[in-house]
């Protein structure tokens, strides 16, 4: 289980292999390459090199291959926030995980 944390320095949850866990225990996203996309394959975001979710406001129409979400797991508790930054222009950050 390795954690994952937003472009703005929150806690979203972790990595099960290339599939991205809310810490509530939710089933999210699974990554290609870079890319975060939905069970319906909607993009959603990508990791950045240092591990960081971002979303590209540019790649919003993107779509990736389906997935049936895994049942939910136990809640974890959040970790401790990090220091947040300053998106890159044309990025936002990461939809918090109670949006997905």
């Amino acid at each position: 289980m390795n954690w994952a944390w937003t472009w703005s320095g929150h806690s979203f949850g972790y990595w099960l292999e290339d599939n991205l866990w809310t810490y509530h225990g939710k089933h999210v996203g699974r990554r290609s390459g870079t890319h975060i996309h939905a069970p319906n394959g909607r993009y959603i975001g990508e990791v950045m090199g240092n591990g960081r979710l971002i979303t590209n406001k540019a790649k919003a129409g993107m779509t990736g291959q389906i997935f049936v979400p895994a049942l939910a797991r136990v809640a974890e508790p959040p970790r401790p926030d990090g220091e947040g930054r300053q998106p890159y222009t044309g990025h936002e950050d990461f939809p918090h995980p109670d949006e997905l």
